[in-house]
């Protein structure tokens, strides 16, 4: 065989081999975007509890002051089947308020908590939890969970009932004690 026969058949055989492999090389990158906007196109659903509710225990009821050693003092106040509540967390960095309607001893709410002397999209956190409301021998407990944003779970938050303290509220809102400027809780004078 001819040397230059040699040289040009080679040079065919790399040329089918280069144009081969970058249709490969372009038929996966087709195929990873492909998959890779599919995914993009169908968000994780929301996580929700798994929760049933069951009967109140008999002489219990939601409206109460429940304690969690961050959170703080939640307040709650049942009205009918629906439940509105705030909280200040114990180090008086955040407050925060929900709502929500029970079913038995299970009340599902939505919640903002709002960081204090912040303004701004970053202020606010929201999203969505439930509690179970347990009465125990040594008082009622709320077993509970919240998810930030659509999610319902993620994060546990368990409560013990406060004996002899009533919810109230309008004592929780956005001043946190000490930090309001001079003259402003008194009126214009």
């Amino acid at each position: 065989m001819p040397m230059h026969f040699a040289r040009r058949v080679s040079f065919a055989m790399v040329h089918l081999m280069r144009s081969w492999l970058l249709r490969s090389t372009l038929v996966a990158a087709a195929l990873a975007l492909s998959v890779g906007s599919a995914a993009c196109s169908n968000p994780p659903s929301a996580k929700s509890a798994k929760v049933t509710a069951g009967e109140m225990p008999a002489g219990e009821s939601w409206s109460g002051v429940y304690f969690h050693p961050v959170y703080g003092y939640l307040h709650l106040v049942e009205e009918g089947s629906n439940i509105q509540g705030r909280w200040r967390r114990a180090d008086q960095s955040h407050w925060g308020e929900l709502s929500g309607t029970r079913e038995g001893n299970v009340f599902r709410y939505k919640w903002t908590e709002h960081k204090v002397g912040m303004v701004g999209n970053a202020a606010d956190a929201r999203g969505k939890g439930y509690f179970v409301y347990k009465a125990g021998k040594d008082g009622a407990e709320l077993d509970g969970e919240f998810g930030l944003n659509d999610d319902e779970a993620g994060s546990d938050w368990h409560s013990v009932k406060q004996q002899r303290m009533n919810p109230d509220l309008r004592s929780i809102n956005g001043d946190a004690a000490g930090i309001a400027a001079p003259g402003a809780t008194k009126g214009w004078e």
